[in-house]
């Protein structure tokens, strides 16, 4: 005797059929874009404005520019005016940083300071930026026996103890503005070119490369078109942490007095001088260049680390 299963009733959902019709999207929804396309560079400044201390210190350089080239204008006093009658008054309405054992003004002498630390930290950005660029860039992309030579050159450079060479320099061609941008251009270039020649070593195998190289192209313009485009981030980080090392160096060599020289104000020049009264109670004298000398490091330094993260591909969403 054969057994049978029982019947199996199947209930079917009650699903109105108006959810299996699929959605029709109109052209402009279709078309539209999530996320606006962003290019390298933009993609970084939108980067680098979520850094709050990197604005922060970008601002504060901004600032700092503006004043060391107005500030000597809307200063009522004249920055080379003496006035012994006035000499170590302390900062007030009428002298806003105090005034020096001259009677000049702080204020005034403190902006025309500004200028000069800036132009010499500028100038040698510049130089180092001009010959590390060349430099690396050429033994990077020749590679083989003549990185290795030029490569030796920059590590007997490097070895050397950089203050020391400056100080060296300055002593032999006399203290003055000129002699401190030679002699921070000696050495100064020797970090640049390292860096410019890593990463050319890197980008010089991709496959863009290659192809300028099967067509033919000429070397400086591969150098110039392929390889100097790609690598302007570590450039550019690496110039904003050479400005600050440049401003530190000519305050070094003014407060030992082989910087630059009297009429001529630096902020290590009134360092100098005022650290010679602040037994005397005249602390402002010291407090004012001190004050601008570390917080244009530190400016310049907190806008390096932004921009190196900002700047960074790996880090691109």
């Amino acid at each position: 005797m054969e057994l049978r299963k029982p019947h199996e009733h199947h209930i079917e959902p009650n699903i109105p059929d108006e959810w299996f019709v699929p959605k029709v999207k109109d052209q402009t929804e279709a078309e539209a874009v999530v996320r606006p396309s962003l290019s390298y560079w933009q993609d970084a400044w939108r980067r680098l404005l979520k850094n709050k201390l990197a604005m922060a210190g970008l601002t504060f350089l901004i600032l700092l520019i503006v004043m060391a080239i107005f500030g000597p204008i809307i200063s009522p006093h004249d920055a080379a005016e003496q006035k012994l009658v006035n000499q170590n008054l302390p900062p007030s309405s009428k002298h806003w940083f105090g005034t020096d054992e001259l009677g000049r003004d702080v204020f005034s002498r403190t902006w025309l300071g500004a200028r000069i630390s800036l132009f010499v930290g500028t100038v040698a950005a510049l130089i180092d930026f001009l010959i590390g660029v060349v430099y690396g860039g050429i033994a990077g992309y020749k590679g083989g026996k003549a990185d290795n030579i030029m490569m030796r050159f920059v590590e007997i450079l490097y070895g050397l103890p950089y203050l020391l060479v400056v100080i060296l320099i300055s002593v032999v061609m006399g203290p003055g503005l000129f002699t401190i941008i030679f002699a921070l251009s000696i050495t100064g270039w020797v970090g640049m070119a390292r860096i410019v020649r890593g990463q050319v070593l890197q980008i010089k195998n991709y496959e863009f490369v290659l192809a300028s190289k099967t067509f033919g192209t000429k070397t400086s313009r591969i150098i110039k078109k392929n390889l100097l485009p790609n690598t302007m981030g570590p450039i550019i980080v690496q110039m904003t942490l050479t400005v600050p090392s440049a401003i530190f160096a000519e305050a070094f060599l003014s407060f030992l007095g082989l910087g630059i020289q009297p009429p001529l104000a630096s902020w290590g020049s009134m360092a100098s001088d005022g650290l010679s009264t602040i037994l005397s109670g005249h602390w402002w004298r010291l407090f004012f260049p001190a004050f601008f000398i570390s917080l244009t490091m530190f400016s310049f330094n907190v806008l390096g680390d932004g921009l190196q993260d900002a700047l960074d591909p790996k880090l691109r969403r």
